[in-house]
């Protein structure tokens, strides 16, 4: 089944936003649907159906394709998208190797906004070195670090809220999650002397990543212009960052400073990174946390103001480790923090930011749909998982829809019944490296405002924004009123 316009009717949809076409073309044409994108296709798998797959394809799971007499021509690169229980948990997609299932050909688009040089535009051996690196500046060792500056940080900016007002929650974690890694990640230069311009040039970034971005990254664009220019200027002011630190010889507890000084050890004769792959690896990483920090942070607010049971259960949760360890928020004391862990997490499942994540098929493999038919994917496809909707399968979680967050603790344990049932932060080979950071760091927001603020609701619940990249939650008025510090 095709939709839309030849040619440029899915290509429309698509712009803007997934969700849109994914909810039209499922309600449409069920199951497989091919969507033209220009001279690409895009073919979506829907329904539980696939539960019957696995059984049928020992590890080489997570493709259906539309009907084209049993073989997809090689020539059309298209996307197949899994939905369904068993191919939502796939061991095959998250746990095969960059030469099976592959990142670099799906995400290269985000080339113009990282840089050359780094993650996607580097082969995988240069890759998991860079990883390395980066992995180094998120050890619990350096975690130690970063918690008093979150805690600085988002003292300093409640501080200067007053003793009641209304706030939209999205707007505040935006900003002060990107306070709070422009401390711990860009460096103490950027955060006191240069916050307001490269916060300004993060944005033209962000903006230069729309759906079509997707697929003509290099479109010319204003927006894609905008980021260009953007990019261009985050690289001189770094580069003159690096530079005095490196004639100074100052060394700060930050990630920049872990790069400056990080060597490649099993790739490029083990040099020092260059300044143009310390930028480039920066701006990764704060992209890779700010939008999911900012969602995650707010949809747990959001969800804990709208049921008391669970914000009364997080602040006696602070009242007891206030009382036992005193009032200083610490790396060991957020660790310890169970039930704001399991609000944070069911947040997250009932509102996961990414819609879909993605590999490249390098090896040729054989599915059988739900009717018997049987088709060859040819290697050059890319699949695709969405937590969005296997986050919500009835037969892994129960009463999927409703906000439970001891859902997570014993005995229900239900994010382990399964493997990869929870995809919260990924998973496999290629989880999230940062996500003990990002707990730590929404962690140290939340604890202050269930100690210093009382919040309630002014608007109905928001619905998810299916029209951005990343999914949030739509605007939504919240009145907090400044209590007496526990």
């Amino acid at each position: 089944m095709t939709e839309g316009i030849p040619l440029i009717g899915g290509l429309l949809k698509f712009s803007r936003g997934p969700w849109e076409l994914m909810n039209e073309i499922y309600t449409k044409h069920g199951e497989v649907v091919t969507v033209p994108l220009l001279h690409k296709k895009m073919t979506f798998l829907f329904g539980p159906s696939g539960a019957s797959f696995v059984s049928r394809l020992s590890s080489l799971v997570y493709i259906c394709l539309s009907d084209r007499g049993g073989r997809c021509a090689p020539s059309a690169l298209s996307v197949s998208l899994a939905f369904s229980p068993a191919l939502a948990v796939s061991p095959h997609f998250f746990n095969a190797n960059d030469d099976k299932m592959s990142q670099t050909e799906v995400y290269d688009f985000n080339v113009p906004t990282f840089g050359k040089g780094v993650v996607y535009d580097v082969d995988v051996k240069v890759r998991s070195e860079q990883f390395r690196i980066v992995g180094e500046a998120l050890r619990s060792a350096k975690l130690k670090e970063y918690v008093p500056q979150f805690v600085e940080e988002s003292k300093l900016y409640f501080d200067k809220w007053g003793e009641t007002g209304v706030v939209n929650l999205p707007d505040v974690f935006g900003e002060l999650i990107i306070l709070t890694a422009s401390r711990t990640l860009l460096g103490k230069e950027v955060r006191e002397h240069m916050f307001g311009e490269v916060a300004d040039l993060y944005h033209d970034l962000d903006d230069g990543m729309r759906p079509i971005s997707v697929l003509f990254p290099y479109l010319p664009t204003p927006y894609h212009r905008r980021r260009d220019a953007a990019r261009a200027k985050m690289a001189e002011i770094f580069g003159k960052i690096i530079a005095g630190r490196r004639a100074s010889g100052t060394s700060e507890p930050d990630m920049l400073q872990v790069l400056i000084d990080a060597k490649y050890q099993k790739v490029n004769g083990g040099r020092l990174l260059n300044d143009e792959e310390i930028v480039g690896l920066l701006i990764a990483v704060l992209f890779a946390g700010q939008h999911t920090s900012t969602i995650t942070s707010s949809w747990t607010g959001l969800q804990m103001i709208s049921h008391p049971d669970t914000w009364n259960a997080a602040v006696e949760e602070q009242k007891k480790v206030i009382k036992e360890q005193g009032k200083d928020i610490t790396f060991d004391m957020l660790t310890g923090l169970d039930v704001l862990h399991r609000n944070i997490h069911e947040a997250l499942r009932l509102g996961p930011p990414l819609i879909m994540v993605m590999r490249y098929a390098k090896e040729e493999f054989t599915v059988t749909t739900s009717k018997g038919k049987e088709f060859v994917i040819p290697k050059g496809h890319i699949v695709a998982a969405s937590p969005t909707f296997s986050h919500r399968l009835k037969d892994v979680f129960q009463n999927p829809d409703a906000y439970e967050p001891d859902r997570f603790a014993a005995p229900r344990s239900e994010d382990k019944a399964k493997p990869f049932s929870y995809l919260g932060f990924g998973g496999g080979r290629h989880a999230c490296m940062g996500q003990q950071f990002a707990m730590l760091q929404i962690k140290t927001i939340w604890s202050i405002l269930l100690r210093e603020f009382d919040m309630e609701m002014l608007d109905e619940f928001p619905e998810p924004d299916f029209t951005s990249m990343v999914i949030g939650p739509k605007p939504c008025r919240v009145r907090y009123t400044r209590k007496t510090k526990l």
